[in-house]
């Protein structure tokens, strides 16, 4: 996207700054035809002459996961539907639908300016008062384009994918409080985030907080302490939080996030739950719901939330295939075939959208596999489970890809179909992802219908901690190389993360009294590459958009 420039006259009368705004294109989006007329007009008078219209959220949607705006007119209130402007746009920001380039200005009534002028502090470059003049929609946009071009040094770095260069121009904003350097930090806290300067981003974050005190950089706060691996301080920033602004949706999405992390699964679902209630529309927060309902075994919950969430957005960018995968297995507990093959026909259709997408590939095989065993078509489903266990050895096999296949070979089994060596696949996926106490928990809950594979879950990871609890022991006693030859032994064997990460940290804190220290690390290092691609923390679907309580860091 191209930056504006200001014009020849840089300022009006007012005091506003001008931009040109002839080259711009924009988006209206309001159910009212005859509000959208108006707005129209508006903006052909200031110049522009690139207008597109939405009358619904989802044709909004659509517009804008296929097309760039530099201008967003959103109402407030929508009769079509219970979700609101500001639902849209956390929903835009959370999928990364919406760049910082781009100008959002929502339009409202007297009676919702106090919900809008929240939403101001959160993401929202501007807001439109009914009844408005076309002079003050001016006035807006202007102010909007006129930060915009201000901050444009930082949009283009990021732009570039120079996120040190953008933090640094942002810092520096801030610490001589040049224009918008409110602004310029919550950017530069989002791209410390993203270069793992945890605390950095605390600390700039927590300088906000004291000079505003606005709930997003307290929440900053908290996500900083949390990806920095302080969980305890994180959870009570953010009960502090929340106890104060009981309505602040992106702060409960946090707080299940660190609650997931420690396996307290039922006080995540309460979490998601109080998120998605203060946005019924949100079709991540939806499915968060779902997803943890399934794996606590609230089948109805589940298929309410995910099925809703599917209904509002299968097609959308923003909706998470996973979401299918549990809702297929449902519907074949449930013995019902065309439920089954709606899931198929969706995932066929994203399918052939991204063809090598090996994630959907899985997915897609996965549920033809229940639509197959539903009409006892036997040696059909015997010759794709063995192609889906080929699949175990690739890189891209993560966690999400374990738990579906393990939760598939319970549900088989008790169709009455025996397969030989379905425990053995059941140990070996274990093997590998029992990573921690919470990621062993999840992947029990998978299989928790059948007992003995339940049971099987837990003893793994057992062992997998009998061989860490060993070398711990092999380093203490003097023979550290002894140590990480035993974690690289059973991790070569097992793919286990947590054994190769214990390794590396064996390695670092010994490594004076290791003679074959660097050829030590070399392997670890080539195993970890292969092996530990993903992350070691429990989430629900796919890791992709914005971070609960950032702004999207595409320009």
């Amino acid at each position: 996207m191209n930056f504006p420039t200001l014009t020849s006259s840089s300022q009006s009368q007012s005091g506003v700054p001008i931009t040109d705004l002839s080259t711009c294109r924009a988006l209206i989006i309001d159910t009212n035809q005859t509000s959208r007329s108006i707005l129209r007009a508006m903006l052909a008078d200031l110049g522009l002459q690139s207008i597109v219209q939405a009358g619904k959220i989802s044709d909004a949607r659509r517009a804008l996961e296929h097309q760039t705006f530099d201008v967003v007119l959103c109402d407030y209130h929508f009769d079509d539907c219970n979700m609101t402007g500001s639902d849209l746009l956390d929903d835009l920001r959370r999928a990364q639908l919406l760049p910082y380039s781009t100008v959002f200005v929502m339009v409202t009534g007297e009676a919702s300016y106090v919900k809008v002028a929240e939403a101001a502090e959160s993401a929202l470059d501007s807001y439109l008062l009914k009844p408005h003049t076309s002079n003050t929609l001016a006035q807006r946009l202007h102010m909007a384009r006129h930060r915009k071009v201000v901050l444009a040094s930082i949009f283009e770095a990021i732009e570039r994918e120079e996120f040190d260069i953008a933090a640094e121009l942002c810092l520096q904003r801030f610490a001589k409080r040049e224009e918008y350097w409110v602004y310029a930090a919550r950017i530069g806290g989002e791209l410390l985030l993203r270069l793992a300067r945890h605390e950095e981003a605390r600390k700039l974050f927590q300088a906000l907080d004291e000079i505003k005190a606005m709930p997003w950089a307290r929440l900053g706060i908290a996500r900083a302490q949390l990806e920095g691996g302080h969980a305890a301080p994180a959870r009570r920033t953010l009960e502090s939080l929340l106890s104060e602004n009981p309505t602040f949706a992106d702060a409960y999405d946090v707080m299940g996030r660190a609650q997931l992390q420690a396996g307290s699964f039922e006080e995540a679902y309460e979490t998601y739950q109080h998120a998605a209630e203060i946005t019924p529309s949100s079709i991540g927060r939806l499915q968060k719901v779902g997803m943890l309902a399934f794996y606590l075994g609230r089948n109805d919950e589940a298929s309410r939330s995910l099925e809703r969430a599917t209904s509002l957005g299968v097609t959308s960018k923003m909706f998470d295939f996973q979401s299918l995968i549990m809702l297929a297995q449902i519907r074949f507990e449930q013995k019902d075939y065309k439920g089954v093959q709606r899931c198929l026909s969706n995932l066929q259709h994203a399918f052939e959208k991204q063809p090598n997408s090996g994630r959907l590939r899985r997915m897609t095989t996965l549920v033809n596999v229940l639509a197959l065993m539903l009409q006892r078509q036997v040696a059909e489903v015997v010759r794709l489970i063995k192609e889906m266990v080929a699949d175990f050895e690739k890189p891209d096999y993560d966690f999400e890809a374990a738990g579906n296949m393990m939760g598939l070979l319970t549900r088989l089994r008790s169709s009455e179909l025996e397969l030989p060596d379905a425990e053995l696949w059941v140990q070996k996926l274990a093997s590998r992802f029992c990573i921690s106490k919470p990621t062993t928990d999840l992947l029990a809950m998978s299989v928790s219908s059948h007992e003995p594979y339940y049971d099987m879950v837990h003893e793994v990871y057992k062992t997998i901690g009998d061989h860490a609890e060993k070398a711990m022991e092999q380093a203490k006693e003097g023979s550290p190389a002894t140590g990480i030859k035993t974690l690289l032994v059973h991790g070569a064997k097992t793919q286990n993360a947590k054994l190769l990460d214990l390794a590396v940290m064996v390695l670092n804190r010994y490594r004076g009294q290791i003679k074959d220290a660097d050829m030590l690390s070399e392997m670890v290092q080539d195993m970890r590459g292969k092996f530990c691609r993903a992350s070691m923390h429990v989430q629900l679907g796919a890791n992709s958009g914005r971070q609960a309580g950032g702004l999207n860091l595409r320009s």
